[in-house]
This record gives C-alpha cells, structure tokens and sequence, in this order.
C-alpha cells in the first residue's frame, strides 16, 4: 500500500498557521508530514517563508504518530553540515525517533542569501555528497575531524543523539545522483513520477523507501481552485533544471509568465473530486514509489477543508484503489 503524507508548506503559511495543521494532518489519518525548508517562496503570491526548524521542533510537541520529514535541507551553503547534523538530530529526540533527514542539492532561490554565490550542478552535487558523509559520521555520536575539498570540521561532536541514528532521504534526479547518493541514503525523494529512479534506486539499495510529491488544489469551485493553483504554484512547470538556477520571486514569475491557467491545471489535479487526485497517486505508485505527499495549494484559508476531505473521501479512497 502506498503511502499518503500531509505537506507542511512554508511558502505558503506562517509558523503558527504550519503547527496549527499538523496535528489537524494526523487526525485526519495522514501517514507522514513533510517539509519545505526554503528562505524565500517561489512567487510573492505565496507570501511566507519562516524558519523551519523551529516550526519543526514545535510540531514534534503537537503530533503523537506521523513520521516527519524535511522535504528538503540542503547543507551545502546556507547550513553547514555539522550543523545540520546537530538539529537532525535535536528533532530525531524530539520527535521520538519519527523523523527521517531529507537533503538535497538546493536552489539559488534560497542558497544565495549567504553571499557565497551559486556553484554549477556538479560541484553541488560534489558539496552534498560530502555533507552527507559529515552528517552521517555525526550521527555515530563521536568526535568528527574533517579537512574535505568543501567542508571543514573541528573537533565536532553531537552531544544529545537519538538511539537510533536519524535515517536520511537524499533528493535525485537521474542516473548519476542516484549512483552518487543511493549507497548514503536510506530513503530516495523525488517530485517526478519516473520509473527508471525508482529501478535504479532499487537495484542499488534493494527497495528501499521511495518518496515523491504531489500537488493538488482542492476545493468546491473547480475554476477558483485552477485559479488558485495558477496564481501560487505555476513554478512547478519550469522543472527542477530551471528551477534550482532561478534566483528569487521575481525571475520565477518572468519565467512563468506565459504559464496559463489550463497548463496548471493539466498538471495538478483541481476541484472537488477524489478520482483525478487517487490517479496522480497511483502513476507515483505505479513507477515504484512508496510514499508521496500531497500539497493542497492555497493557505491557511483552504487547509481546513482538505482535512475533512482528505479524511472523510480521498484517504478511503486512496486506500481501497491502491491498497
């Protein structure tokens, strides 16, 4: 059975609002909640961006049974690894040992910020898998000296860990990040339904934990959702190449300007029905992937009634079609 998890996004509410749903999430009967860990939204529709691991820390205290994830950290300049570690690994007790580390590679969108500049996709690529590398050391709870072509660290050492080493989720997306990261990572997260990650993803790690992402703009008025979608997610359609190179709200609307309502809407499923949403889970179910979370588009105003229909119609519906 595939699993369904809650999106926790960001971009799109504040840090109360973001507590406020999780356990609203939980009771709705989600299995995990991820997320976003971004320092600026993609367009300025969306409208926030607060830290996310101090709104994590506050939903460990509000949640009792989904697992949660960071969807996705990238310690490569923003955060350094040592620590990333450390706050990996302060939510890991929090939570009592229901978090799993989502990394990935970043977007200028949200790297920048720190002035160091935003490196080509192989040197990104290099810093992560270094990162991980620092990270999981850090996990083992022993003094970590490190002198690496990106990174330095001095005589590191986590003082609080988790019994259980923090399991850790590394973002792809082809053939050479999953043969980079898929012997480092216990989990493999992607937002493309594609067959050939997941089997390759496999044949490296033997059918390990496979995560993706869905959007969807739920509601009772199926133009006003396509509205909505148009208005706050039609980044999505840029792809993940353009996608990491952008370097703020303003190069994300040029670049999606020519992006119409009735685009956003082949690609996301809008308006009140369960069906298009159960199919856009199974094409992530039928290329291999395990778990995917959803992201209801809109914020605080549009979250309340997704959870009465995610719990009353599209979970059900999810589970007796995917089961």
């Amino acid at each position: 059975m595939v699993r369904i998890g809650y999106t926790l996004m960001t971009e799109q509410s504040g840090p109360r609002a973001l507590v406020r749903h999780a356990p609203l999430a939980e009771a709705a009967g989600f299995d995990f909640a991820v997320m976003s860990d971004h320092y600026s939204p993609w367009l300025e529709s969306q409208a926030h961006s607060p830290y996310a691991w101090s709104v994590l820390g506050a939903v460990t205290q509000v949640t009792e049974r989904v697992e949660l994830m960071t969807y996705v950290t990238a310690p490569i300049l923003r955060y350094h690894p040592a620590v990333v570690a450390q706050k990996a690994a302060t939510i890991g007790l929090l939570s009592q040992d229901r978090f799993t580390l989502g990394l990935g590679a970043g977007e200028n969108l949200n790297e920048h910020v720190v002035g160091r500049g935003w490196p080509p996709v192989h040197v990104r690529h290099e810093m992560l898998q270094e990162a991980v590398e620092i990270i999981r050391a850090l996990f083992g709870g022993e003094q970590v000296d490190h002198v690496g072509r990106h990174f330095r660290v001095d005589q590191a050492k986590l003082w609080d860990v988790p019994s259980r080493p923090v399991p850790i989720g590394v973002a792809v997306s082809g053939p050479e990040s999953v043969r980079r990261f898929a012997p480092l990572a216990e989990t493999m997260i992607s937002t493309d339904p594609d067959e050939r990650l997941c089997r390759a993803w496999d044949s490296a790690r033997g059918g390990d934990r496979k995560v993706g992402q869905l959007p969807v703009s739920w509601g009772p008025d199926r133009d006003a959702a396509v509205k909505r979608a148009h208005e706050q997610f039609r980044w999505f359609a840029g792809g993940w190449r353009v996608n990491a190179d952008l370097p703020g709200p303003a190069g994300f609307a040029g670049a999606t300007q020519f992006v119409r309502p009735e685009d956003v809407a082949a690609n996301i499923p809008c308006g009140p029905d369960a069906d298009p949403i159960v199919d856009a889970v199974a094409s992530f179910r039928d290329c291999g992937f395990t778990d995917v979370a959803l992201v209801q588009v809109g914020g605080d105003d549009h979250q309340d009634g997704f959870f009465e229909f995610a719990r009353s119609e599209l979970l059900p519906a999810v589970r007796a079609k995917l089961g």
